[in-house]
């Protein structure tokens, strides 16, 4: 099937034109005629084909009533809706969700991560959760119970079965974090998420010394129908990328983290080991 030319960004601004569009309650074909546009011109917009001006988008979102704010940020996104590559800069610390990766990660066909520093989100257990965040300085205290819960709905992707490797440094598994109980109930979590088929592991081990993925961790979105996607997580920001050549750079880090990674039933074991 012929891969679409779309980008972040746009794919951003049509989900957010759909669901306001939606809320007001009007259909397609109603809206095509209280502003005198062809069905086929209301169509190519709400999926995402343009056709349309800056002008003629507003003056949808006023007959739709969206609120200021909204119309503000659906109107910019429409302006660089056909840039490639995201930085998405927060104010002072990360949102409990990021739409646009969430939304990414629920069209996803395969993901893979790569994490250096800690347990990946979707294979983290609530108390290893509240262990990180009790010490992450840019997160309130009276945000913790409720980014859990963020996290532990994110983590829903992975019964529905979608396919996902990770690779991960020795360092994650052997770091205390929380404490020993804590640390030996997400180690055992981790064996019972690996006896799902769709799911992988691999340790890339201390004793290798240099390796790919020492400028950090990332993960990679592939897709049915769109280019891939690789979003780099900051103190305060997130990352899209989605050029040929940055998705070329990271997909081989992660071709030299597979060679170099225990393969999946060494890895296995090692946890194993380190759980007992």
């Amino acid at each position: 099937m012929p891969r679409r030319n779309s980008t972040v960004r746009g794919r951003e601004f049509g989900t957010g034109l759909r669901a306001a569009v939606g809320r007001s309650g009007l259909g397609h074909h109603m809206l095509a005629d209280m502003l005198g546009w062809d069905y086929a011109k209301m169509s190519d917009l709400m999926n995402g084909k343009g056709g349309t001006s800056e002008i003629e988008l507003a003056q949808l979102l006023g007959v739709c009533r969206i609120k200021p704010d909204e119309c503000a940020h659906l109107l910019e996104l429409f302006r660089v809706s056909r840039e490639k590559g995201w930085w998405q800069l927060h104010d002072g610390v990360m949102p409990v969700n990021v739409r646009t990766l969430v939304e990414h990660e629920d069209a996803a066909i395969e993901l893979i991560f790569w994490s250096l520093n800690m347990i990946p989100g979707l294979l983290q257990t609530p108390g290893y959760m509240r262990a990180v965040m009790r010490v992450w300085p840019s997160i309130p205290q009276g945000e913790i119970e409720l980014r859990v819960d963020a996290r532990l709905a994110r983590q829903e992707i992975l019964e529905r079965g979608r396919v996902c490797t990770f690779y991960v440094h020795e360092q994650v598994l052997r770091a205390e974090v929380g404490g020993r109980e804590v640390m030996s109930d997400q180690l055992h979590h981790l064996l019972r998420m690996l006896v799902r088929p769709h799911i992988t592991l691999r340790v890339v081990p201390v004793s290798i010394g240099a390796h790919a993925g020492m400028a950090g961790s990332f993960h990679l979105m592939k897709f049915a129908r769109i280019q891939p996607v690789v979003h780099v997580e900051g103190e305060n920001s997130s990352q899209f990328l989605e050029d040929t050549a940055s998705i070329k750079v990271y997909t081989n880090i992660l071709e030299s983290l597979d060679r170099t990674a225990l393969d999946a039933e060494q890895s296995r074991r090692l946890i194993t080991h380190l759980a007992t």
